[in-house]
């Protein structure tokens, strides 16, 4: 029997303001434990949350972007349950009426596109985290950090529309990108910024109903994902074969040993008996500021892929990671608005240099020049990757450092024939092996007229010029 997939994906965004959802404590990553804490987030009896605009505004751009329908009005609620990290033992959230619903993200994955849906946006706020560490009375310990409780999180709920592993990290990477060039979450999956829950399930292909599904976590890369779920796609697919029935529960993905372990039996939602929260009045979003954040919309990356593409004639796959970082795509065309006149070699270089790009330590002009010495010939593409690390190091003018150090490309073929003329009248045997067949001998005179103009020669011309000497 033949078996597909049914994955749907749960993320989760850290969004990226000062202060936390519900009261002023600093949202920031990497304080010292416990720092950022008040008695609103950490949950105190008596006290009243008061609801972030910023955090709103945030997540009805993503909601924008995403092309889903903002709610007039949305209800925040009481997600209750217990655990260490957790002082107020309930978490707020939103439940049967969020901020945003059906939306979609379109992907390309193994050469087709697609539409994923978006079946809801909600806001929440995020939990603390335990870090285990030490003993304590002979037993390992578990330290509460509370700075992280009630730090604002923008949950997206994707339809249950992606098949594979691949068009799960399609997926994944294109929203990456669009919270990203948004502004409203730093996508570093690394601090937590950027999280991702996967439901998967699989069932006889061409059968319409879902199968049971396992809910993953544990997953901090885009690849940790993909491989996650490869791994458990496959073990429900062999459960089922050797005659088990795949049971509904979470599991975790241990990327060491490359395999998902059994957490616990799936936690329904009446388990977290949902309630509207009493301290906070129903979220009533106007038309007016619906458009009026529309139009703080930026060119997101699916547009900015095929302008750049069209406008720029260059393949789809440089425009793609070009368009990756919103910062790397206005370097190129920053560094393509100085030289236009190859803009595939002017991608590769900005592609090749992205990381000093993206981190200001490259400047486009510096790109611009290189590439338009090495189409001039004034600079070889050896000489010009050492003159742009030296002008990363140093952040002076690339053509400044090009001619100080004299590192001008001789492209002169008069002056080249002299050069040439001299090292054949030197070397007579090997220039009669060269016409008698040993063509092979032509990179032996490139390497003495190379060693002559001490690298300076431009090797192009030099051929041309042997090859017309040798006859």
């Amino acid at each position: 029997m033949e078996f597909e997939a049914v994955i749907g994906l749960e993320v989760h965004a850290q969004l990226s303001t000062q202060s936390k959802i519900f009261c002023a404590c600093s949202a920031s990553f990497g304080a010292p434990p416990n720092e950022n804490t008040c008695p609103v987030c950490t949950g105190m009896p008596g006290v009243l949350p008061v609801l972030n605009r910023r955090v709103v505004e945030f997540a009805i751009r993503t909601a924008l972007a995403t092309s889903c329908e903002v709610q007039k009005k949305s209800v925040f609620a009481r997600k209750n349950y217990f655990y260490p990290d957790l002082p107020k033992a309930y978490q707020i959230s939103q439940y049967e009426l969020p901020l945003a619903l059906a939306g979609h993200i379109d992907i390309e994955a193994n050469g087709a596109a697609k539409r994923i849906g978006i079946t809801r946006i909600h806001m929440e706020e995020d939990a603390g985290k335990l870090v285990h560490e030490g003993e304590f009375a002979g037993a390992q310990a578990s330290l509460a950090d509370l700075n992280r409780c009630s730090v604002p999180l923008m949950e997206i709920v994707s339809e249950p529309d992606l098949r594979t592993p691949e068009e799960a990290g399609a997926y994944l990477r294109r929203l990456h990108d669009v919270l990203v060039y948004l502004e409203v979450c730093d996508g570093n999956m690394e601090e937590g910024s950027f999280r991702c829950d996967a439901n998967v399930s699989v069932r006889p292909r061409g059968q319409k109903e879902f199968g049971t599904k396992a809910e993953l976590k544990n997953m901090n890369s885009f690849r940790n994902v993909e491989k996650a779920l490869e791994h458990e796609i496959r073990r429900q697919i062999d459960w089922i074969e050797d005659g088990g029935k795949v049971i509904q529960e979470t599991r975790l993905w241990d990327a060491a040993a490359g395999v998902t372990i059994s957490m616990r039996g799936k936690e329904e939602a009446h388990d977290y008996r949902y309630f509207p929260d009493p301290d906070l009045l129903p979220l009533v979003v106007d038309d007016a500021w619906v458009e009026e954040l529309r139009k703080t919309i930026p060119e997101l990356p699916g547009e900015k892929i095929a302008r750049l593409e069209s406008a720029y004639g260059i393949p789809k796959y440089d425009a793609g990671i070009l368009s990756s970082s919103r910062a790397l795509a206005d370097f190129f065309e920053a560094s393509a608005a100085f030289y236009g006149g190859n803009p595939k070699v002017t991608a590769n270089e900005c592609i090749h240099w992205k990381d000093a790009a993206v981190s200001g330590k490259l400047s486009p002009e510096t790109i611009a020049h290189a590439v338009e010495d090495r189409e001039s010939g004034a600079i070889s593409a050896t000489v010009s990757k050492k003159l742009v690390e030296l002008a990363i190091e140093t952040g002076r003018p690339i053509r400044s450092i090009r001619d100080e150090k004299g590192l001008t490309q001789v492209s002169d073929a008069g002056a080249l024939e002299e050069i040439v003329s001299r090292i054949l009248a030197a070397n007579p045997k090997e220039a009669e092996s060269y016409r008698g067949g040993k063509t092979g001998l032509l990179s032996f005179f490139v390497g003495q007229v190379m060693k002559e103009t001490r690298g300076k020669a431009n090797p192009k011309i030099v051929q041309e010029v042997l090859r017309k000497k040798l006859g």
